[in-house]
């Protein structure tokens, strides 16, 4: 008798990656990892470089679930989590509101202190503010030195600036200004740069802490996608009570924030062990060099892994 063997088929995932952010190069690695990855679990998985064509192609495909590798603008910020939604089409990670409260650093913020979520201390510019000849010698006061200037709506610290001289202030600001309508000048942090990745949904998994250094001044957009420009140390040297605080803290935000999914969440942890959040990611890097992949490898879990877990959890959504 001839034995039977079933078949148990399995969703069609379509991997959105490219776009046209900042950041598309590392979207675009992104998305061939994710689906190297679902290829190799037995997805029947293909891939889109996301624009308007794109969309139409969607519309006509209707795949059981799509695979955001999309990075920053117009892909990161709610946009494409909207589209989805508004046709009823399952996607990985957070939905719109998260998804626009994380990407925007300055509603981030606002949220963090509204709640009590240690972080370091602020002000918000509009290109408005500069009209007054006093204002860097205002914000330099108020501020101090060194600060870090950020552009309020980019990812992997694209815009973002540590500035030590006054001199050089008004030049970052305007930098900044080229990415984003809005721009934040932060109190600068000395200590170590740390991320907790986070993967589930209502009660997240916390992945263990990565310490992060650098070739150059900060983990910028050279250090995190130039093999040999960094170094991901896990797990992080810190203290116990630090560590606790931090996953602590990493839960709360999460929730707070309403990530699903996965996430990732940057701190600084100042040199008498206070931490203070950064900003979560959303969408985090899904590359070879990646954060959340390396601290998924530190728990026991393969990359394969890893992806397969975020599209059971998408579907649970």
């Amino acid at each position: 008798m001839e034995e039977v063997v079933e078949i148990l088929s399995k969703e069609r995932i379509l991997v959105l990656m490219g776009g046209t952010s900042a950041e598309r190069e590392v979207s675009l690695r992104s998305g061939k990892a994710v689906l190297s990855a679902l290829l190799t679990l037995g997805y029947p998985a293909y891939a889109l470089d996301y624009n308007h064509s794109a969309i139409d192609q969607i519309l006509i495909d209707k795949p059981d679930l799509v695979f955001l590798a999309l990075h920053g603008q117009n892909g990161e910020d709610g946009t494409v989590q909207g589209l989805l939604d508004s046709l009823d089409i399952a996607y990985t990670g957070s939905g719109l509101t998260s998804s626009v409260l994380c990407m925007d650093k300055v509603l981030s913020k606002k949220l963090f202190k509204y709640e009590g979520i240690p972080t370091a201390g602020y002000k918000i510019l509009k290109k408005k503010d500069l009209i007054d000849s006093d204002a860097i010698h205002t914000l330099k006061e108020e501020i101090g030195l060194p600060m870090v200037i950020k552009a309020a709506t980019q990812g992997s610290s694209i815009g973002t600036y540590i500035v030590r001289n006054e001199e050089d202030i008004l030049s970052a600001i305007n930098n900044a200004f080229l990415y984003s309508h809005e721009v934040l000048a932060e109190e600068f942090i000395d200590g170590k740069e740390l991320t907790v990745a986070l993967l589930g949904n209502e009660q997240p998994e916390v992945l263990p802490i990565i310490e992060i250094t650098s070739q150059n001044e900060f983990y910028d957009y050279e250090s995190k996608y130039t093999q040999g420009m960094f170094e991901h140390i896990i797990p992080a040297r810190i203290d116990r009570i630090s560590e606790e605080n931090i996953i602590n803290i990493s839960k709360q935000v999460y929730e707070l924030m309403n990530c699903k999914g996965f996430a990732r969440i940057d701190f600084m942890l100042d040199k008498n062990g206070y931490p203070y959040v950064l900003e979560v990611n959303t969408i985090p890097g899904m590359t070879e060099l990646s954060l959340v992949p390396d601290a998924a490898r530190a728990a026991g879990m393969s990359f394969e892994e890893l992806v397969e877990r975020i599209v059971r959890l998408a579907l649970k959504k």
